[in-house]
């Protein structure tokens, strides 16, 4: 078996020799991208464990050849992908220099880095995705920045309705403020408000320990800058997620996702995943969603491009406008002076802007796991797939053949996804549908890496809204689908319910 890339690969090749069967052409048959004899093979390696006595095969490698075998530390979530070509690795460090790229107001001198906002959430990249990890809500005292609101109205109109069937627009903007509720702008205009988060304790029983305190969050809009909110918005928080193994994540065979899916729980087990369907931005064609917190994108480029423009307020090919989320009734910030640059390129990001930055959110790499073999560790994975939690983070996949990326092709990967929308339960609602997501759903998101946020980002904040304190909490947020789970791990046992946290510390 040949793979694309040099030294680590050939450890996946070993790997998959060594689980080599007689080709069976009905094995993955929705893997278009393999060969019969592939087939057989690949549909082993990813058979879901069944013993917890040592670890599996390359477990330690949770990115495949990607991986990122440096010593752990504040960077752990900045290193590239460690297949890269040398020509690769210079274009990851030019990527990393505009993902940290502070923009500045218009005019400028520094016009290749003009044409913030007019109204913005955060200055770079970075500003939300401290150390491309995971974002926090804010301290007493502290502003807002690596969470937001997202805002958005039911549909009004036969027109609104039309849009959201054809999947034109996955949600309708709220009619002033946008899509998204962004505190700061530019010199010379207001931006739209602050919010205040209020806290209601929720006592939740567990056997053997005292109760764990959940800390159920409301948010409270006020100073708005432009007028009142429409009277129906719907709001709804999210931080930053973390940035690694994206382009792994999108060279996930669309096949594997689809074949996880059980919208009408087919099968009686309660869990009734159901795929993210979204417009291609490049082609227009439906496509999977797979990024953000309700899947609302397909690719790494088109999350890039909604950043610059929702986020920053910075206008790039794929979504040109320079004002940003501006609506047509904040004249005022449309007003305003923009960053275009003719000499430049026709937007204020221009070619070859997002490329670079794609590639590097792309190429972000994975770290290595730690204590896989570890007799804790194992038997919290063990708890971890019995009591049910890996039917929805699901362990594994081999990325397709076909993955633009030579550095991600063919790569065994362990994200703990499935990439589908689940619904989570009344606890974790926030009424706020976005395309096929429901105010009940979200992504499955990965848990690799998960163990290093308090490394990283110097907290242990989870979930959209990071209400969880920990990853105890994050479990016992659960509902809906991941009901009988949640309250499986209310029922065990201390030390089971311990190795399970250790073992979600080691991912």
């Amino acid at each position: 078996m040949t793979f694309p890339r040099r030294g680590l690969p050939a450890i996946a090749a070993m790997l998959l020799c060594m689980c080599a069967a007689a080709s069976n052409a009905s094995q993955l048959p929705h893997r278009d991208d393999l060969s019969e004899e592939d087939r057989s093979r690949v549909e082993r390696v990813t058979r879901p464990a069944t013993a917890y006595s040592a670890p599996e095969k390359f477990e330690q490698m949770p990115g495949g050849a990607a991986t990122s075998r440096k010593r752990v530390g504040r960077d752990s979530f900045s290193h590239s992908s460690a297949n890269l070509t040398f020509e690769e690795e210079q274009l990851f460090k030019v990527g990393n220099g505009l993902f940290k790229k502070m923009w500045a107001s218009s005019p400028s001198s520094t016009q290749a880095s003009d044409g913030l906002g007019p109204l913005y959430n955060a200055r770079s990249c970075q500003g939300c995705h401290l150390k491309d990890g995971r974002g926090r809500p804010p301290r007493p005292g502290d502003e807002a920045v690596s969470l937001f609101l997202r805002l958005s109205i039911p549909p009004q109109t036969a027109e609104h309705q039309a849009l959201l069937a054809s999947k034109e627009v996955l949600s309708i903007p709220e009619p002033t403020y946008g899509g998204q509720f962004q505190a700061f702008a530019v010199p010379g205009l207001p931006g739209e408000g602050r919010f205040d988060i209020e806290l209601e304790d929720i006592e939740v029983p567990l056997n053997g320990e005292p109760a764990a305190i959940l800390q159920e969050p409301t948010y409270v809009i006020r100073d708005l800058g432009y007028g009142p909110l429409h009277e129906d918005v719907l709001i709804s928080p999210r931080v930053a997620p973390p940035m690694i193994g994206m382009g792994l994540l999108e060279a996930i065979h669309p096949g594997d996702i689809e074949a996880n899916a059980d919208p009408d729980d087919t099968d009686g087990n309660g869990i009734s995943g159901k795929v993210s369907r979204v417009r291609d931005v490049a082609t227009g064609a439906l496509t999977i969603g797979r990024f953000g917190w309700k899947a609302s994108n397909a690719t790494v480029r088109a999350q890039s491009a909604d950043a610059f423009s929702g986020d920053i307020g910075i206008g790039s090919p794929d979504k040109p406008a320079p004002w940003g989320d501006c609506t047509e009734n904040q004249q005022a910030c449309r007003a305003m002076p923009h960053g275009e640059q003719e000499r430049l390129g026709p937007t204020e990001a221009p070619d070859p802007v997002l490329d670079l930055v794609t590639f590097y959110s792309e190429n972000l790499a994975v770290p290595a796991r730690r204590d896989v073999g570890d007799a804790v560790v194992l038997k919290g994975k063990e708890v971890f797939h019995t009591i049910g939690c890996a039917e929805c983070h699901r362990a594994k996949y081999v990325t397709s053949r076909k993955a633009a990326n030579p550095a991600h092709q063919f790569q065994l990967i362990w994200p703990y996804t499935d990439m589908l929308l689940h619904d989570m339960g009344e606890g974790l609602a926030d009424g706020r549908p976005v395309g096929d997501a429901t105010g009940r759903e979200w992504r499955t998101p990965p848990l690799w890496g998960i163990g290093l946020t308090e490394t990283v980002n110097n907290h242990t904040r989870f979930l959209h809204d990071g209400r969880a304190r920990n990853l105890l909490e994050a479990i016992l947020w659960h509902g809906g689908e991941a009901q009988v789970a949640r309250d499986a791990v209310t029922a065990l046992e201390p030390a089971n319910r311990a190795a399970l946290i250790r073992f979600l510390e080691s991912l």
